[in-house]
């Protein structure tokens, strides 16, 4: 099997997975337009970015979203966000690795949460997912289009996109640090209110019926007085 139909068939394989947990989610409407709502926003920041190489807040979106509302919305955030933004920027066959990534990152953060929470801990955890991304984005295109998938020709082509990867992380750094933590108690406490349940108790059986009043009973007459 080649390197190229390997790499696709591992980006197929995340992407089914993120659909078939859509599908057997059992939340609301509401969170369902959130996780939209996400992916939209994402995708208009990174088209604002756009102008900066290599700065993608879409990362840090995607990780937030996973650690607030859990693997299901980290993992259809950032497939969208992938979707929306690269109908302005470009659609082509970097599409669906970008989308598999950025779903990859939000799942991240659910599995992460506990670190994702504070502040230092989401950028760090942010900053990796910068490199991963990008070396991820370079194995991916040399699989796809050579000249060979190699650890030298991995070495070089990571060797001329340093400049951008380090951008990449950098800004998803600062990002965690000025917005994440503000996010990330907003996600959640909109997601409290989502998910809240209301229990109605059903009405119990009807009350018996009361029985019914009998002949007013007649006491016996008091006999009179002697005469």
């Amino acid at each position: 099997m080649s390197a190229s139909l390997t790499v696709v068939l591992v980006l197929v394989v995340l992407l089914l997975l993120g659909v078939i947990a859509l599908e057997r989610g059992g939340d609301g409407a509401k969170e369902l337009a959130l996780v939209a709502t996400l992916g939209a926003v994402a995708a208009a920041g990174r088209v604002l970015f756009s102008p900066l190489p290599g700065v993608q807040p879409v990362t840090t979106t995607c990780i937030v979203a996973g650690a607030a509302l859990g693997p299901r919305a980290g993992l259809a955030v950032g497939p969208i966000a992938g979707l929306i933004s690269n109908s302005f920027l470009g659609q082509g066959p970097w599409t669906p690795p970008q989308m598999a990534l950025w779903a990859a990152a939000g799942l991240t953060g659910a599995l992460l949460r506990p670190v994702c929470r504070n502040a230092i801990g989401l950028a760090l955890v942010a900053g990796i997912w910068g490199l991963v991304f990008s070396w991820a984005m370079n194995v991916w295109f040399l699989a796809s289009f050579g000249p060979e998938l190699s650890w030298a020709s991995f070495v070089l082509a990571t060797g001329r996109s340093i400049p951008f990867d380090v951008a990449h992380a950098a800004g998803n750094v600062v990002l965690a640090l000025v917005a994440g933590p503000a996010l990330l108690r907003l996600l959640e406490r909109y997601a409290r209110r989502v998910r809240t349940e209301v229990v109605v108790t059903p009405p119990g059986p009807p009350a018996p019926a009361p029985a019914p009043a009998g002949p007013p009973s007649r006491s016996p007459p008091r006999p009179g007085p002697p005469r």
